[in-house]
């Protein structure tokens, strides 16, 4: 792991706690990093259009593996996805706050083995290499029902497939 690499993903865990009474009490952090290379003089092109492909509230359904399909809805002024997996299972998930090529969310409902889950997705610049743009993928929580550790490789391996086929499906360089 580089060093920016790994400050990328202190900071996106960091702004994750910055941003969440409940992330405030949560124990556990999981962040990763998906880098693509992309052309320099094609930056602002290329993030829009990777963004405009995977970072929509409910494009999760079209590039994570696990998820046969997301719904949108409205309650209140809250917006929320409500996600079906693969094995049938649903996670309803609260959008917390969105930003151009960012957006932060805390899970309500799901049978994975979190409680006070909290987490961001993001596509940035790399300050340190001109041809590169990261997705960053972060949460913190607590376990519930499971060990830390279980806990923490459920949503270890929940980040990593989807950004796994991200890559596998981004059509950068």
């Amino acid at each position: 792991m580089k060093f920016t690499q790994g400050l990328v993903l202190a900071g996106a865990v960091a702004g994750v706690l910055a941003g969440a009474s409940l992330a405030q009490a949560a124990s556990l952090a999981v962040g990763k990093k998906l880098e693509l290379k992309v052309d320099p003089a094609k930056m602002k092109d290329e993030q829009t259009r990777l963004w405009t492909k995977f970072g929509g509230w409910c494009a999760i359904k079209d590039w994570h593996p696990a998820i046969a399909s997301c719904e949108e809805t409205t309650e209140g002024d809250a917006k929320f996805r409500i996600l079906t997996l693969k094995d049938g299972g649903k996670i309803k998930e609260k959008l917390l706050d969105e930003k151009p090529n960012f957006y932060r969310y805390e899970i309500v409902e799901s049978p994975l083995p979190v409680k006070n889950y909290q987490a961001q997705f993001a596509l940035t610049p790399d300050d340190d290499d001109q041809d590169e743009i990261n997705f960053a993928w972060s949460a913190v929580f607590d376990a519930n029902g499971k060990s830390d550790q279980e806990a923490k490789d459920v949503i270890t391996g929940i980040f990593k497939a989807g950004l796994d086929n991200i890559k596998a499906t981004a059509g950068a360089k």
